[in-house]
């Protein structure tokens, strides 16, 4: 008689320490449901919006999410390859540790889709879902990112960063390379967060000084780039050295843009799926997806965002989003199931390229073989 196949143990990073936390309960609570009990132990590890780690047992909702982040157990990740454990914090507590065989972040923003979480999973030798550290800065750094898709020779709308320090010590000077440089309208937003926070459509010279400083309230560098009347389109792209791209979809706001209320606090936007493309559209925006993924070091999963300005028919590529929302009714998952793949097979198929990706990593030498007495001479 043989055994059951063993369960692999899932730990679902959510919250965090971003202005995204509230978002990222629940993509993860869709997350936690989609997951198979009979192929997946799920271990919800949720981080305080003061940075704290709380572990706590199996939950289904955003609200018994928060429920882990009042009252779960305190743990510490070991950033220790030979252990890949959550050691539990406190007296009294289990000091065994809680194994985990995979990791997946759904963590929305700084301190989770940056690379610093991706950083200590690397340390800790545990496989997770989604991009790498390389890839993870430079999908959150918009500034960067859109400086290597220039290099690519993608197409970008026209920009400008302006630092934290160099507005705060040089307003005037920064207004007037900025209002030499656009005609507005303009968009101003932080150049290392997403989900529209700190966002600004600036009409007018006189509006940029508050713009901006809202925007450094979010973020050391502020992005500045020329509004573009049109069509908002979404491709996913999934996979690791081969990736493949989602049909498209297109948001259409019920506000003038798509902004933090519109994604997430009201009713009224729609999308639209498969978005209304020719065939020829559409092969476009799926070839400038995955060179956007490839370019940009992606692994696992991302979904890149376009405009299609409206006068002249031309497609720009906006930003890419490493860890996009995972909601049940978020793009990227119903992008794929209108491909064809629903949503548990996404998480299945997710996992799978978080283990591969792991396997082709233990590959690398990080180390050397020295010959016999060699290592007299680096000792001299």
């Amino acid at each position: 008689m043989t055994g059951e196949k063993k369960r692999l143990r899932v730990g679902i990073l959510f919250g965090g320490r971003s202005g995204e936390h509230e978002v990222s309960l629940a993509s993860a609570a869709s997350v936690i449901r989609a997951l198979d009990p009979e192929r997946y132990e799920v271990v919800p590890i949720g981080i305080t919006k003061d940075g704290g780690w709380r572990v706590g047992s199996a939950a289904a909702t955003a609200g018994s999410l928060r429920d882990v982040l009042r009252s779960g157990q305190p743990v510490v990740l070991a950033a220790e390859p030979s252990t890949a454990v959550l050691i539990p914090l406190g007296e009294g507590s289990d000091r065994a540790g809680l194994r985990l065989d995979v990791v997946f972040p759904v963590l929305h923003g700084t301190f989770g889709e940056d690379g610093t979480v991706q950083g200590l999973l690397e340390l800790a030798g545990l496989p997770y879902v989604g991009a790498g550290v390389l890839g993870s800065a430079v999908g959150m750094d918009k500034d960067v990112q859109k400086r290597l898709l220039q290099q690519a020779r993608l197409p970008v709308v026209p920009f400008l960063v302006v630092t934290r320090r160099d507005w705060e010590t040089g307003r005037n000077t920064t207004l007037a390379r900025l209002t030499r440089t656009f005609r507005f309208p303009v968009f101003v937003k932080p150049a290392t967060l997403g989900s529209s926070v700190g966002m600004t459509k600036v009409r007018h010279r006189r509006d940029l000084p508050a713009a901006l400083d809202h925007a450094a309230e979010f973020a050391q560098k502020i992005l500045v780039e020329r509004a573009i009347s049109g069509r908002e389109i979404e491709v996913s792209v999934l996979g690791n050295a081969e990736p493949q791209a989602s049909v498209p979809g297109e948001i259409v706001p019920h506000r003038e843009f798509y902004d933090y209320t519109a994604k997430y606090l009201e009713e009224g936007t729609r999308l639209l799926i498969p978005a209304p493309l020719t065939r020829t559209q559409v092969r476009t925006f799926q070839q400038l997806a995955v060179r956007a993924f490839h370019v940009l070091e992606c692994r696992g999963m991302a979904r890149v965002d376009f405009f299609l300005e409206r006068r002249t028919g031309k497609i720009y590529v906006n930003e890419i989003n490493t860890i996009p929302g995972f909601t049940s009714i978020s793009m990227y998952p119903k992008l794929w199931e209108a491909s064809g793949l629903p949503y548990p097979r996404l998480i299945d198929r997710l996992i799978a390229l978080a283990l591969e990706e792991h396997r082709e990593k233990t590959r690398t030498k990080y180390s050397i073989e020295l010959p016999a007495g060699a290592g007299g001479a680096l000792e001299a």
